[in-house]
């Protein structure tokens, strides 16, 4: 006589519940916003800093946490990783948005100056990341000079005014129109260095604004200062690329590459014409690293 046995699947463990969330793991995760909210503090010199990067890259729900606090910061996550630390962005919303208007006018109470700001900033990143490759290589590092950044506005706008005339545009546009094309025009008029009596350059002066705006991206960890040359020479950080992958479609951006003004430099002030610029197409809707009012 043969005993019948019947098999049946085993059952399926029950799914194990996620750990609690404790308060000391908030705390860690607020830290490593914390730690990504100083730009020149590097991981690599912070062994808290680099514990939790490691840590966000080994535990999913340690990065759940931190990415939720960054999020409710008004944040946003652009990379974690060892070269850039924990880059973030402030959302339009977020308490640590930074404004176009405010930072013009801790520089100049004319409203016509802002448009000249916002040029400094838009050519900088221009010139720093000149093709879409160099955005996404992250071993690419960009380098502009002040003299740099002045020649190729100046030159841009002499390429603007060629286009215009022969279109039958008005070349010569009231000094308050707005529009990034009358902030070149503008531009152009405004003395390159307007130096004082012991040498110094005007705040006022196209070469004055850039510096302002290099100060202002050194200071927020995104250029660091390699020398005096040529009004000053930096070169560009992680955190920059970063901040300009996320930013760089802008029209005016991609107005200012189509031009063929930017070359692939080592951030000498010599500005020749860019080879193959057909082709130059970046991310969409971004814009200057500032968020409009």
């Amino acid at each position: 006589m043969t005993e019948h046995v019947e098999w049946s699947e085993p059952e399926a463990a029950a799914p194990s519940a996620p750990a609690a969330v404790t308060p000391a793991d908030a705390a860690d995760a607020a830290r490593l916003v914390a730690f990504g909210l100083q730009p020149k503090l590097q991981p690599a010199r912070d062994q808290e800093y680099a514990d939790l990067l490691r840590r966000y890259r080994e535990d999913p729900g340690f990065a759940r946490l931190a990415d939720a606090v960054a999020t409710g910061l008004g944040l946003i996550v652009l990379e974690v990783s060892p070269r850039a630390g924990m880059a973030v962005t402030a959302a339009e919303d977020s308490v640590f948005a930074v404004r176009m208007g405010d930072y013009a006018r801790r520089t100049s109470a004319d409203g016509s100056d802002r448009f000249l700001h916002g040029l400094a900033h838009l050519a900088v990143a221009a010139m720093a990341f000149p093709r879409p490759e160099d955005l996404a290589d992250d071993g690419y590092i960009g380098r502009v000079t002040v003299n740099g950044v002045d020649a190729f506005v100046r030159q841009a706008c002499r390429r603007l005014e060629e286009r215009a005339e022969e279109q039958g545009e008005n070349t010569d546009p009231a000094t308050d129109a707005p529009g990034l094309e009358a902030a070149w025009r503008i531009w152009v008029r405004r003395s390159a260095t307007g130096a004082t009596k012991d040498a110094r350059r005007l705040a006022g002066s196209t070469t004055g604004i850039i510096g302002k705006a290099v100060a202002f991206l050194t200071d927020s960890g995104f250029l660091q200062r390699t020398g005096d040359d040529n009004g000053g020479t930096y070169r560009t950080t992680a955190r920059y690329q970063l901040q300009v992958r996320d930013m760089a479609g802008s029209a005016a951006m991609a107005e200012l590459l189509e031009l063929g003004v930017v070359p692939v430099t080592d951030g000498t002030a010599t500005l020749l014409p860019a080879e193959n610029t057909d082709d130059l197409e970046l991310v969409a809707d971004a814009g200057l690293p500032f968020h409009s009012a």
